[in-house]
């Protein structure tokens, strides 16, 4: 008779464990923010299309360094789910010389807006986080054309020169755009007050056409031409984090 209440009173007290420790990882709480770089993967095979011609060499499909910041807040009436913002931008270029002139292009990407995640702690040291940013963009391509040094009455003969090649010329090419980018990252808290992030998403934008110098609109833009982008993501986050 002892042994069975010993056992009963033991399968209680498992019980009543199990439950409070389901209530502790099932909700998390916290809030942070901090710095949040990442590496842009765009897709460059038709840009890099026609930098052969321009006298460049090609810009890297490798990527390229983002910085940033992010922050967010657990919303304690949805068990798991944290709502923040974040956003980032970086660039990229290559440059020649070529026909007495130094060329160059310089490729720009930044995106931000709102965060929501659901976070899943599969242990006290690390959670998972699935999610998407919800936001907007510019995508920016800067061309050069000039000679290496600059003389201020020339600047202003150059505009009235009609020969193609006879002076410095630049453009500049962009695009705003609304940005859906779902994500997947893991988080690891250190001593409750610091926290670790590395993951990855995929860009995907959706915007209105090109646009050149002072707005003009550029007409037959290839359609692989786009904003989106791989990318993966990091980050430092200071705050107070309790999985």
């Amino acid at each position: 008779m002892r042994r069975s209440i010993l056992l009963f009173l033991i399968f209680l007290l498992s019980l009543k464990v199990e439950a409070q420790e389901k209530r502790y990882f099932d909700s998390p709480f916290g809030a942070g923010g901090g710095f949040s770089p990442a590496w842009l993967i765009p897709n460059f095979n038709e840009l890099n299309s026609k930098l052969i011609g321009f006298g460049v060499p090609e810009l890297s499909n490798s990527g390229f360094f983002a910085s940033g910041g992010a922050g967010f807040v657990y919303l304690s009436f949805i068990p798991n789910l944290r709502i923040g913002g974040i956003g980032f931008g970086g660039s990229t270029s290559s440059t020649a010389f070529k026909d007495g002139f130094e060329r160059e292009i310089i490729f720009s990407s930044s995106f931000g807006g709102l965060t929501l995640e659901y976070s899943i702690p599969l242990s006290r040291s690390f959670a998972i986080s699935i999610g998407a940013i919800i936001g907007g963009g510019d995508t920016k391509i800067e061309l050069f054309r000039n000679k290496s040094t600059f003389q201020w009455d020339n600047i202003w003969n150059e505009l009235s020169d009609t020969s193609q090649y006879a002076s410095s010329f630049s453009r500049q090419i962009n695009k705003t755009h609304f940005v859906f980018a779902p994500t997947l990252n893991v988080d690891i808290p250190v001593y409750r007050f610091v926290s670790f992030r590395i993951g990855a998403g995929y860009a995907f934008t959706f915007s209105e056409d090109w646009q050149i110098d002072n707005k003009k609109e550029i007409f037959n833009t290839p359609s692989t031409l786009k904003g989106d982008a791989l990318f993966i993501q990091t980050g430092i986050f200071f705050g107070f984090f309790a999985y």
